[in-house]
């Protein structure tokens, strides 16, 4: 920007910017606001920015509007339009941290309030693509055949035997499990140790979530009855809400078939998750044919 100038001359260059934009003269409306905000003044500051965003000038718009909402006291529609921005740009804790320094002082905002609800709307989805990313990538590990390393004969001829042909097979085997097999031993087990642990993975890790690929006894209540296709869907395809979300993803779940093969107990020993959203889960399940497992 050019030198600051005092607020008088400020003053003028802002009315000539806003007869000229009147006119729909907005390049040199632009210049003379530009000149005017040098002053600093908040309302200067929105106006420039204001004018910039709509022809296109995202980046000197951004600078504007957070000098506006910098300003004592701030720039009420500064902070709604940099809060805008910054939810269009992913950044979701400044776009909230704008609306939250509304609503401190007028709680009952109503377009603060109705950004605020899209924004908290936007970081649950945030949340969700964030996590299907990293479940992409690690079903992509996962999914590795253990072909593709370089095991001893002993080590890959146990493997073939008990069924396990990728690395998502073999984190969901305990380290006594492949010690129970006939001719594998402490150095088979270290051999494997080391090879899952280039991957960052462990025997056992996956334990949880053996329901569908090994440990088939847990899903006899619907065996026979729905395709493996069905169970191999993911859980987004229940479209829960956002509390029975979290709950299956803080318990690693992926699958539907994953899903089905926990009881009411395990979902409800989840922090916040109560009855409501059990019945949301056992609904959402029974519309593919699958139910929640029970206990004798």
């Amino acid at each position: 920007m050019a030198q600051t100038i005092d607020l008088r001359t400020a003053e003028n260059h802002y009315k000539t910017g806003v007869a000229l934009e009147e006119k729909g003269e907005r390049e040199q409306a632009i210049e003379e606001f530009r000149k005017a905000a040098t002053a600093g003044h908040p309302e200067h500051l929105f106006r420039l920015a204001h004018t910039l965003d709509l022809v296109g000038e995202e980046e000197e718009a951004l600078q504007a509007y957070e000098q506006a909402a910098g300003r004592l006291p701030a720039h009420v529609n500064a902070l709604l339009n940099l809060a805008v921005m910054y939810e269009d740009r992913g950044d979701i804790p400044r776009a909230e941290k704008c609306l939250k320094q509304i609503l401190d002082t007028q709680p009952r905002h109503e377009r603060a309030l109705l950004y605020m609800k899209d924004v908290q709307a936007s970081r649950d989805m945030y949340f969700d693509e964030e996590h299907a990313r990293d479940a992409a990538a690690r079903n992509k590990v996962l999914d590795t055949p253990v072909t593709d390393f370089e095991l001893s004969v002993r080590a890959r001829n146990c493997l073939k035997r008990v069924g396990v042909r990728t690395l998502g097979d073999l984190v969901k085997i305990s380290e006594a499990e492949l010690l129970s097999y006939k001719n594998f031993g402490e150095t088979s087990l270290l051999e494997i140790k080391e090879m899952l642990s280039t991957k960052g993975l462990r025997l056992g890790q996956s334990a949880e979530g053996a329901g569908f690929r090994r440990g088939s006894e847990k899903l006899d209540h619907v065996k026979g009855k729905v395709a493996e296709a069905v169970l191999a869907k993911p859980v987004s395809a229940l479209e829960l809400t956002v509390r029975p979300r979290k709950a299956v993803q803080q318990l690693g779940i992926q699958t539907l078939g994953e899903l089905a093969s926990r009881t009411e107990a395990e979902l409800m020993g989840v922090k916040n998750f109560g009855a409501n959203s059990l019945d949301e889960i056992r609904e959402k399940l029974a519309q593919h044919g699958l139910s929640l497992r029970t206990v004798d």
